[in-house]
């Protein structure tokens, strides 16, 4: 079940936890993708939070929607380049875009299968998609007071499986939101400490979202239709308009 974009818009712009929320995930974000000059960047679910920094130099952004969540026009004081979408079925032509970003999206959906396919169509060969998604290890998913809270969580081996189903190679992981998601004022100004060292200690801490950078990789054919065609030629047609050799036929007529 998708959430309500006004739920997503209220967290996100207008709480400081939400604010806390956006900026670590979008700092990941920005780590995995310095830029993306001259790309087509496209997020879906809720993706808007994480675009901002490819608006500049992009050759075009584009936030998908999907009608179960709702659609509001972003960014603010900006051509609108917000879209409402059928979840399975995505306005944008096969293989134009470079980056996804997927957020809220996913876990969320009650097609999760059909959404990923949606997403390697649209993505070009050797186009990047990163899918954020709930940890269900760590404490984000287990609080309904934030989006992270609603949806099935992932597990990064499970995460990975599902994408390898949907032929996308992962390539990199991270995580985020090591804070706590507390609207504490004490948690809330350590936040940022608390990013700093759960990135350094990972392996021992987890973090509230898991994020996943896949590829599209397109393999050429190793052996073409007509070699396998001709591996094991018949030969019943061996000798078959070969000329008599001169002194054979000579012979022949002396005898």
């Amino acid at each position: 079940m998708h959430l309500d974009v006004l739920d997503l818009r209220n967290f996100y712009y207008r709480t400081q936890l939400g604010r806390v929320a956006q900026r670590a995930v979008r700092n990941q974000v920005t780590k995995l993708w310095p830029e993306a000059k001259g790309q087509t960047v496209v997020g879906f679910g809720f993706a808007v939070p994480l675009l901002r920094p490819y608006l500049a130099a992009a050759r075009r952004v584009v936030a998908l929607m999907p009608g179960q969540q709702g659609v509001m026009p972003w960014p603010a004081g900006m051509e609108n380049v917000s879209v409402l979408c059928e979840e399975t079925h995505w306005p944008l032509s096969t293989g134009m875009v470079d980056k996804l970003v997927m957020m809220h999206g996913l876990e969320t959906s009650d097609h999760a299968a059909a959404v990923l396919d949606e997403a390697f169509r649209v993505l070009g060969p050797g186009g990047r998609a990163l899918f954020i998604v709930p940890n269900r290890s760590g404490l984000w998913a287990r609080r309904d007071g934030t989006p992270f809270g609603f949806g099935r969580p992932y597990s990064l081996a499970q995460l990975e499986a599902q994408l390898k189903r949907h032929s996308f190679t992962p390539e990199r992981s991270l995580a985020a939101l090591y804070a706590p998601p507390s609207h504490q004022r004490f948690w809330l100004r350590t936040a940022d400490v608390l990013e700093s060292s759960g990135r350094r200690f990972g392996p021992w801490l987890a973090g509230g979202v898991l994020m996943v950078e896949a590829s599209k990789q397109v393999y050429a054919p190793t052996r073409g239709s007509l070699k396998a065609a001709v591996r094991r030629p018949l030969r019943v047609l061996e000798g078959v308009g070969q000329g008599t050799p001169e002194p054979a036929l000579i012979r022949a007529r002396a005898g």
